[in-house]
C-alpha cells in the first residue's frame, strides 16, 4: 500500500470530518439522560464515567460499583448497531476500521468486566429508555 493509502486508515478525511468527530458527545447523550432519569426517579444512585477497573483509558457510562453493574448505551453509528449502522461513503476504508475497532474495544471492555465479576448491560441509542430503566433496575435490585 502506497503512503497516500496508509495515511487515509490513520486519519478523517478531512479536517472538518475530523471537527465534526471531536465535537461528538462522548458522555451525556440524550438517550443516556433520559435513561438516567429514570433511574435516579427510581430511588437508585450511580456513578457516571466509572473507570474500568483495569483498564484506565476506558470508562462505564453508568456504574453501580457496590453491586458490580455496568451499563452502556451505545450510538447505533459508533458502535455498530445491527439495525441503523451507515457507512460512510468518503474515506471508506478509514471508518470501517475505526468502526471495528470500537467493536473490538467493547468486546474487550465486556469481557475484561465480567472477567471481573460486574454484569455488563447494552443498550443501543434507539432502545425505548422505559424498559431500558426498567431492566437495569431489575438487575440491580437482584444483585443486592
Amino acid at each position: 500500500m502506497g503512503g497516500s493509502g496508509v495515511e487515509r486508515l490513520i486519519s478523517a478525511s478531512s479536517a472538518e470530518v475530523s471537527r465534526r468527530m471531536r465535537l461528538q458527545s462522548r458522555r451525556d447523550t440524550r438517550p443516556e439522560m433520559a435513561v438516567r432519569r429514570l433511574l435516579h426517579g427510581s430511588g437508585l444512585r450511580y456513578r457516571l464515567q466509572w473507570k474500568v477497573p483495569g483498564m484506565s483509558r476506558r470508562t462505564i457510562d453508568v456504574a453501580f460499583p457496590g453491586r458490580r453493574v455496568a451499563v452502556f448505551v451505545d450510538g447505533c453509528f459508533w458502535h455498530g448497531c445491527p439495525d441503523h449502522a451507515t457507512s460512510p461513503k468518503a474515506n471508506s476504508e478509514w471508518w470501517r476500521a475505526k468502526l471495528d475497532r470500537n467493536g473490538e474495544r467493547d468486546r474487550e471492555t465486556t469481557a475484561h468486566l465480567e472477567r471481573d465479576g460486574w454484569v455488563v448491560l447494552r443498550f443501543w441509542e434507539h432502545e425505548d429508555p422505559v424498559h431500558v430503566a426498567a431492566r437495569i433496575e431489575a438487575v440491580v435490585r437482584a444483585a443486592r
